[in-house]
């Protein structure tokens, strides 16, 4: 009941099954364990004395019972961590035009085999320069999975649970970083290579799970669609929410994906100039999406994570170790509860309660860091630990999965996958940034700023700024499909306005009678027009935007009198009647604010299928559709 009351409670009017897709958008987070495990393994690896034996000294300091191993340098340590994320840029922004030509599903496959093949040459490294080159190309295919991942999570999950689905990729970065911390632990002490090569050699084991998994799941039905295979999509959509093919509400939800695509495509193409330039308001969304992706990484939660056995026991910590295991411990709990409220808390909620967590207890740690007295060293660094543990619960129930949700939800499906690769790739240019420069700016070695714990200043400070970024930048997108977010962007013109937002017509309409550049549908742009002129009957919008039909000419606008012309005679004498019994008050125009929301509900599931039901060119589009598909073997 507890996890009914927090937001995963199915809404009864969802037909079919869920258990499909849940299962697998689970199994596809295990692509998390790959990023999460070569991160925590490095991280207690660089601290190994047979690691420090070998790479260190280039094997010529011999190892003694008696003897130190030799200190690795600050510019060879900063190069090995930061090399992956060096692989995982290049890895991102390959992961749009790979994922758009292969698929989703297959393009996992490949960047799987690419990171074995980075991980093999880690394993047999003897110098820093071969590590460096395996580190790499595991870069490259953390880098695509971490772009095609949510993608692939997103494209298919049911709206009321694509939240925690896309929040459980973090939740397995996490278990890969304890399971990386619990394997370093049990081999630091072992003599020779072994004790650096078995944590090594063990990332080959989660590859191999991934890739037999991928090998039998489906594609995602919105690729299918963007890709124009009608069919199969509608197949994969049946095979998710275990619909037979002819099932009302399966044709619905895939017609309503049809009819989007549609209008996203009439309104511009799909270009990475687009994604910054189109509509509808894509360069504010990719700004959002690379702006959030900075910001979680300015969090400094990665100094931590590369950095943490060696910090701790740069403080005087007795068993750095130990305390890393605990601080991967935390954090793998911590992402729990983002699961179970990202969808009734919202994702605004969550990131902005997170990012002043995670301020108060950095700020903490660097004010007493640097106002204690010396002879509280003891009580400092218990201090460090418990205030470090609470910035990690509010990071991995906040910012961890939720960064990775709201980049996974805001970009249309023309441009998702490009929009969502250079937003991975500003997380990655980050990450690489402060693999690299975080020694110098905590460490105690010539040529650092030796501000160990007092670079939580840095790191506090940034979690000030994203509270601000979040209210004022982030729209919410819980509860609503992916299509309504583009909806909810033409007609919510401030993110804090988001909330009340609630879904008044779906892109079937708008197809049906025409699309317009303004989001408006074209019978209350028409209505309006006649209340103005005759004193009653609706809102007055001002001046109309031009209008235009897809269909007329492929993939742009036509001239405004032609469209205009269009629109009159194809509209018929009651327009909408679905629509107007439904929605009794017309939406306002796309630049005033939305109207409260009483409770955010599915009712826009049961508009739009009143609507196709009385609109002849949907109902022809789906008996068609089925009629080509009456040949198709539907067993799978």
């Amino acid at each position: 009941m507890a996890i009914f009351a927090m937001g995963w409670r199915r809404p009864d009017n969802i037909a079919g099954s869920s258990a499909q897709a849940i299962m697998v958008g689970f199994f596809v987070a295990t692509g998390g364990l790959l990023f999460g495990y070569d991160t925590g393994s490095v991280n207690g690896i660089l601290a190994m004395e047979s690691f420090l034996y070998q790479f260190a000294g280039d094997g010529s300091v011999q190892r003694t019972p008696d003897s130190t191993p030799p200190p690795l340098p600050v510019s060879q340590q900063a190069i090995i961590v930061a090399m992956l994320s060096v692989g995982t840029v290049v890895g991102a922004l390959l992961a749009a035009p790979i994922g758009d030509y292969f698929g989703r599903r297959r393009s996992m496959i490949a960047a799987v085999g690419v990171f074995v093949f980075g991980a093999i040459f880690q394993i047999c490294s003897t110098n820093i320069p071969t590590l460096l080159v395996g580190r790499f190309f595991a870069g490259v295919g953390v880098g695509t999975i971490s772009v095609l991942v949510p993608l692939y999570q997103s494209e298919m999950a049911p709206k009321w649970i694509r939240g925690t689905l896309v929040c459980a990729y973090q939740l397995f970065i996490t278990i890969g970083l304890l399971a990386a911390s619990i394997v370093n632990i049990l081999t630091y002490k072992l003599n020779g290579s072994a004790a650096y090569r078995i944590p090594m050699g063990l990332q080959l084991t989660w590859a191999c799970v991934l890739t037999l998994g991928l090998l039998v799941l489906p594609e995602t039905p919105r690729y299918l669609v963007k890709r124009g295979q009608k069919e199969a999509a509608a197949l994969s959509l049946s095979r998710l929410r275990r619909l037979d093919i002819t099932h009302p509400a399966l044709i619905e939800e895939l017609a309503e994906i049809i009819a989007n695509h549609e209008y996203e495509l009439a309104l511009g193409p799909d270009t990475y100039r687009d994604a910054f330039f189109g509509s509808p308001h894509l360069g504010r969304r990719t700004l959002t999406g690379c702006i959030l992706q900075t910001l979680q990484q300015l969090t400094g939660i990665n100094f931590i994570m590369y950095y943490g056995t060696s910090f701790f026991r740069q403080a005087g910590l007795g068993n750095a170790f130990t305390v890393s295991l605990i601080i991967n411990v935390v954090n793998s709990v911590s992402t729990i509860p983002g699961l179970f409220v990202v969808e009734s808390w919202g994702r605004r909620n969550l990131l902005m309660i997170g990012a002043a967590g995670m301020a108060v207890s950095q700020l903490i740690v660097a004010s007493f860091a640097t106002a204690a007295p010396s002879d509280m060293a003891q009580t400092s660094m218990q201090i460090l630990v418990i205030f470090v543990a609470i910035y990690i619960f509010f990071f991995a129930a906040s910012w961890g999965p939720v960064a990775w949700v709201v980049t996974s939800e805001i970009y249309p499906l023309k441009v998702r996958a490009k929009s969502m690769s250079m937003s991975t790739a500003a997380n990655w240019i980050l990450n690489f940034a402060i693999a690299y420069g975080s020694p110098f700016l905590a460490g105690d070695g010539q040529g650092s700023a030796q501000l160990g714990s007092r670079v939580f200043f840095v790191w506090g400070s940034f979690c000030i700024v994203a509270i601000a970024f979040v209210y004022f930048m982030v729209y919410e997108t819980s509860k609503i499909s992916l299509e309504q977010i583009d909806e909810m962007y033409e007609r919510v013109p401030k993110a804090w306005q988001s909330k009340s937002f609630e879904p008044s017509w779906s892109f079937q309409q708008m197809r049906d009678f025409g699309f317009s550049e303004s989001g408006i549908p074209p019978e209350e742009m028409t209505d309006d027009a006649n209340g103005s002129q005759t004193g009653h009957g609706g809102d007055d919008h001002g001046d109309a935007p031009p209008q235009y039909t897809p269909h007329a000419a492929a993939g742009g606008p036509t001239s405004m009198a032609a469209n205009t012309a269009s629109m009159q005679s194809n509209i018929p004498a009651t327009p909408f009647p679905a629509y107007r019994q439904n929605n009794p008050h017309r939406r306002p125009p796309p630049n005033t604010p939305a109207p409260t929301a009483t409770e955010r509900s599915d009712t826009i599931s049961t508009s739009t299928s009143s609507t196709t039901a009385v609109s002849s060119s949907s109902s022809s589009d789906a008996d068609k559709m089925l009629a080509s598909m009456a040949h198709v073997d539907l067993s799978y």
